[in-house]
């Protein structure tokens, strides 16, 4: 039965200044680097876990976390696919702005609805805006349509699970063991949609950075169990700080 697993990426610059980073490109910081390096000690720990192909979104910080989760497993040779579909939620005008910031001139109930809500997305960016993805070229070739200027979470499960039915799901279909690299929020609707988890309750689902998830898959791609690899008070710890980063 093939597995699945899920890891979002290493802390980034934009995480550890607590901004909003969307589909803004930064990199990791040197703690993102080590814990991408030990997602891949974890997942070599597993005996019964045979990586055969792996996909991540096109954002920097997803494909250096994969890359390095790759080397310490000794398997860069692995085949790769990057896809905007997996690429982190957009977060239209919120982008480069800090998140206590923004909870002071909003207030914590709009901020979260903003950060967790699943039908709220935040005011849009312009066409002409430098955030909008139409001006960045790795995107060049996407009708400019299909490109957010702001999701919510209900918009990237619309856009993520095309992806996955049409992509990833063929590669366990065919008994292979997939790694999967990308976001908080890719991640979440995801796992909202691999999982069943309610509109209300993926509110409370906080996906901490650099921790696999391991989906042990049956046949038809139900579910027989899901676990995070690691030691769970440090995973509870680091879920727990990825929900208070807007104090």
């Amino acid at each position: 039965m093939p597995n699945l697993v899920l890891l979002r990426h290493g802390e980034s610059e934009w995480n550890a200044a607590n901004l909003f980073t969307g589909w803004t490109d930064v990199d990791l910081t040197p703690r993102g680097e080590d814990e991408a390096r030990s997602a891949g000690r974890l997942l070599a720990s597993q005996e019964t876990l045979d990586l055969r192909a792996v996909h991540t979104s096109v954002l920097t910080r997803a494909v250096r976390t994969a890359n390095l989760t790759l080397d310490e497993l000794g398997r860069s040779w692995l085949p790769v696919r990057r896809h905007w579909r997996l690429n982190e939620r957009h977060y239209g005008d919120l982008q480069g702005r800090d998140k206590r910031e923004i909870a002071k001139q909003y207030g914590p109930d709009q901020l979260k609805a903003w950060r967790r809500g699943y039908r709220t997305p935040p005011p849009a960016v312009a066409r002409d805006d430098d955030r909008h993805p139409a001006n960045d070229s790795r995107y060049r070739g996407i009708p400019v349509a299909a490109l957010p200027a702001t999701e919510c979470l209900a918009d990237v499960l619309a856009r993520l699970v095309p992806y996955y039915d049409d992509a990833i799901a063929p590669d366990l279909l065919a008994g292979l063991d997939v790694l999967v690299v990308a976001h908080g929020n890719s991640l979440r609707a995801l796992v909202k949609h691999l999982e069943g988890i309610s509109d209300e309750d993926i509110v409370g689902l906080d996906i901490p950075t650099g921790v696999p998830r391991v989906y042990r898959m049956g046949p038809d791609l139900e579910i027989s169990q899901a676990i995070y690899l690691g030691d769970a008070d440090a995973i509870r710890k680091a879920a727990e700080a990825v929900a208070h980063q807007a104090g």
